[in-house]
C-alpha cells in the first residue's frame, strides 16, 4: 500500500476549547491509484490531505507513505521526504513571481539531494515537462504573463518533475474556468498513467471527484463512503476503508 492511516484522529486547542476534525480515520490506498476526497466545507478533507501528505501530525494514529512511517520522522527529516518523494498541486498555484515557468518547474529539481536521477539535467526535465503539458513556448514567460489555467500547468509540470510517488492536490481546479479545468484533470489523468504516480486530490468539484477511480466521501471529520467508480474497474459498492462493503462482503 503507498499510503495507510490507521486511529487517525486531529483536533486543535486543548480541554473544552479544543476542535476535533477528523476522528478515528482508517484507510488504505494502493500504489498507482486514484482518489477523490470529496465532503462539504469543513468535512476535514483538507485537513485529511495535508496530513496524508506530511504537511502536518494526526493528534492520535499513524500515517505511513511510501513504507516510511511519518510519526517516526522529525520535521526537517519529514521536510526532505516529501521533496523527494511528494508533489504537490494547490488551488492558488504558489508559483514563485520573480522565476519564469522554466525555473519555476526547476526548483523542485535543484533542490533534489545528490545523486537522484532528475537533478543531472534539471533545465533539460523541466522543458520536457512544459511541452508535456502544453507550454513549451511560454517557458520564458514568468505567472504574471500566463493565465490561471497555464499557471496550474505549470504547477501540475512542476509537482511531477521529481517523479513524485505521491501526487496531493487540494481544489486544483477551484480557480479555472471548466475548458481549463478540464485540461488540468486530463493532464493528471495522462501523467497518473504514464509516471505511476498515485494521486489524492480533495475537492469540491464532483465532475472532477467522477473522474478519480475511487472517491471518499467525508462528513463530521468521519469516512462517510468509500466508493470505487466505474471508470475504475470496481464495482460499484459503497466500501469501508478495510475494503468490506456494507453488508460485510469482500
Amino acid at each position: 500500500m503507498m499510503i495507510v492511516a490507521k486511529g487517525v484522529s486531529k483536533a486543535y486547542g486543548r480541554g473544552r476549547r479544543s476542535l476535533v476534525v477528523l476522528r478515528d480515520i482508517d484507510l488504505s490506498v494502493p500504489d498507482e491509484d486514484f482518489i477523490a476526497l470529496v465532503g462539504p466545507s469543513g468535512s476535514g478533507k483538507t485537513t485529511l490531505l495535508g496530513l496524508l501528505a506530511g504537511l502536518d501530525a494526526p493528534t492520535t494514529g499513524s500515517i505511513s507513505l511510501g513504507g516510511a512511517r511519518l510519526s517516526a520522522l522529525t520535521a526537517d527529516e519529514r521536510a526532505a521526504f516529501r521533496a523527494e518523494k511528494v508533489g504537490f498541486v494547490f488551488q492558488t498555484f504558489h508559483l514563485l513571481p520573480t522565476l519564469t515557468a522554466l525555473e519555476n518547474v526547476m526548483v523542485p529539481l535543484e533542490l533534489a539531494p545528490r545523486g537522484t536521477a532528475p537533478r543531472a539535467k534539471p533545465r533539460i526535465r523541466a522543458r520536457e515537462l512544459l511541452e508535456r503539458v502544453g507550454l513549451a513556448e511560454r517557458a520564458r514567460h514568468y505567472p504574471a504573463q500566463l493565465s490561471g489555467g497555464e499557471q496550474q500547468r505549470v504547477a501540475l509540470a512542476r509537482a511531477f518533475a521529481n517523479r513524485p510517488l505521491v501526487l496531493f492536490a487540494d481544489e486544483p481546479t477551484g480557480n479555472l474556468d471548466s475548458a481549463a479545468g478540464a485540461m488540468v484533470v486530463e493532464l493528471m489523468e495522462e501523467l497518473n498513467r504514464e509516471s505511476h504516480t498515485t494521486i489524492v486530490l480533495a475537492t469540491h468539484d464532483l465532475e472532477l471527484a467522477a473522474r478519480a477511480r475511487r472517491v471518499i466521501t467525508l462528513r463530521d471529520g468521519r469516512i462517510e463512503s468509500d466508493r470505487r467508480n466505474g471508470c475504475g474497474g470496481g464495482d460499484g459498492l459503497d466500501r469501508r476503508p478495510d475494503g468490506s462493503n456494507r453488508d460485510g462482503a469482500r
